[in-house]
């Protein structure tokens, strides 16, 4: 009990110092954190810095759509490799189907076998695979393709957890930091901006799909014609009223972008858009400018012809340029789209808040005003019933508040008005270990036990009853953590994190306290 190895006491005064240290940083404007100092910081939340909250909803019947259109494109091609006739090839995106009949019925196995090399496999469970299109001919004589359950569960979920990291992507590529991005449900992501009031450009951005594809413009195409001719379709251009007729299938396709930066043409000055493929993309590339000089080729973003120049020479060097009417602020924002990649399915925003910095403010203040006093009562009820020893878990509070904050920065947590609560919570009940242990102390002081004794005693069997309590108080956070999102999240980790800081304070750290000081003194009775 009254001994302490050196070593022992330099870990605990190391701990102190290190918190002390990661603690720092929070005193100081981000821009103007010291050198020497862990540029780590805790983050206010939305709630407390105010800022703006969009709720985002992934468009998943476009990816069933887009699945349709592929495979309509594979089966017009595998069809006509088989030289098997059909008519009315026709996806139906309400059904999660495609549609097509046999010029000739005898051909059907043959179709059949065509259409099943389009499926691609997909997990269906316990390293199990499964079809993502089931074929099947139909008893009017048709030949269906349906997307399966599983395909449209996997794809579904794909695209969330797709569009969530390219959501990511762009907010950081516009500098926006501290943005809190979550899924939320099977279809829905989160994205709060703290001290960000006006969203309208992170919306726009979010807003567009960018899906960025090349492909050859079919100029023997009439695009004055009510319907465009099997493979291609009517795109509209950058002028009111152009039109181009460009091919369905997709030549090079802006996912084999690597690099998309905004400049100016030192021909005429003009912002454009400089683009480089990786080598995937640049062998297709080269090999599409080679087989088709002459041709013109559309650059096509979001089903929008941004320019369609004629291939004068092949383009073996991997890079080009997009030029269009673009402005500094315009050919930088689909840089940005270009870089941080195209979304699976297009988002649209289905809820909108903004939080003013002075409600943030209020909130701070208030949360301040209820941890101040909440200490201030603690400390004078501890230091009264248990006189000295209570001073000592007095102290060990605060340390253990300081160490809250320090864990809080490494984590670089952002702090919401829950996760306040949760650290009021934690005052509260930090000195429940203190109480257990001095109570014991006082028991076995009235049972006639020595001081040196009691205080052995009151440490060694209370420190199982707080091991016992503690750990359900963690499972329960755990329990918050993993069921609960967002705010219920921070107050779980908060409590958490104050709960077992408090657990190292109470029985290590006013042990300490307590053995340096009856040491020093050798008191005759305990003060307690």
């Amino acid at each position: 009990m009254l001994y302490f190895a050196r070593w022992k006491v330099a870990a605990i005064l190391g701990v102190i110092l290190l918190g002390v240290l990661l603690s720092l940083p929070n005193l100081f404007p981000r821009a103007a954190i010291p050198s020497w100092l862990p540029a780590r910081q805790v983050s206010l939340g939305l709630d407390l810095r105010g800022g703006s909250y969009l709720l985002l909803e992934v468009d998943l019947s476009a990816v069933a759509r887009e699945r349709l259109e592929g495979l309509a494109d594979g089966a017009r091609t595998r069809l006509r490799q088989a030289n098997i006739g059909y008519v009315a090839l026709q996806p139906e995106p309400a059904a999660n189907r495609l549609v097509l009949r046999l010029r000739d019925a005898g051909q059907q196995q043959a179709a059949l076998a065509a259409l099943r090399e389009l499926a691609n496999p997909v997990p269906v469970g316990a390293g199990a695979t499964a079809p993502d299109v089931e074929i099947a001919a139909q008893p009017d004589g048709s030949i269906t393709a349906t997307l399966s359950e599983a395909a449209m569960r996997a794809r579904a979920s794909g695209a969330v957890e797709q569009s969530v990291e390219i959501v990511r992507r762009r907010i950081d590529e516009t500098g926006v930091s501290e943005a809190q991005i979550a899924r939320q449900g099977s279809s829905r992501i989160l994205v709060q901006l703290p001290g960000l009031e006006d969203p309208n450009r992170i919306k726009e951005l979010l807003g567009r799909t960018a899906r960025m594809t090349f492909r050859l413009v079919d100029d023997t195409a009439n695009t004055s014609a009510a319907v465009p001719p099997p493979g291609v379709e009517f795109l509209p251009g950058e002028s009111p009223g152009e039109r181009y007729a460009v091919r369905r299938r997709i030549e090079v396709d802006g996912a084999n972008l690597t690099d998309a930066r905004a400049g100016q043409d030192g021909r005429n000055g003009q912002w454009v858009v400089n683009f480089s493929f990786d080598s995937v993309g640049t062998r297709r590339f080269a090999e599409i400018t080679r087989q088709n000089t002459g041709r013109p080729f559309a650059v096509v973003l979001d089903n929008k012809v941004i320019t369609a120049p004629r291939i004068n020479e092949p383009i073996t060097g991997g890079r080009g340029q997009i030029s269009g009417n673009f402005t500094a602020a315009s050919a930088n924002d689909l840089a940005v789209l270009l870089r941080a990649g195209a979304l699976p399915a297009p988002l649209t925003v289905v809820e909108e808040r903004t939080v003013g910095p002075e409600l943030g403010a209020d909130a701070i203040r208030a949360g301040l005003i209820s941890l101040a006093v909440g200490a201030s009562f603690v400390f004078l009820y501890m230091g009264l019933a248990y006189g000295l020893l209570g001073w000592f878990a007095n102290i060990a509070l605060f340390v253990n508040l300081l160490l809250m904050l320090a864990a809080l920065s490494v984590l670089q947590a952002t702090i919401t008005l829950p996760g306040i609560a949760g650290v009021v919570l934690t005052l509260g009940t930090a000195l429940d270990a203190n109480i257990l242990i001095n109570e014991r102390i006082r028991e076995e002081a009235r049972q006639g036990k020595p001081p040196v004794n009691a205080l052995e005693l009151g440490f060694s069997k209370a420190s199982g009853t707080i091991l016992d309590s503690n750990l359900t108080n963690l499972i329960a956070m755990a329990c918050l953590y993993g069921f609960g999102s967002g705010p219920v999240r921070g107050f779980a980790v908060t409590v958490a994190i104050g709960t077992i800081v408090q657990m190292w304070t109470a029985t290590t750290l006013v042990r300490l306290f307590v053995a340096t000081w009856y040491r020093a003194r050798r008191p005759k009775t305990l003060p307690v």
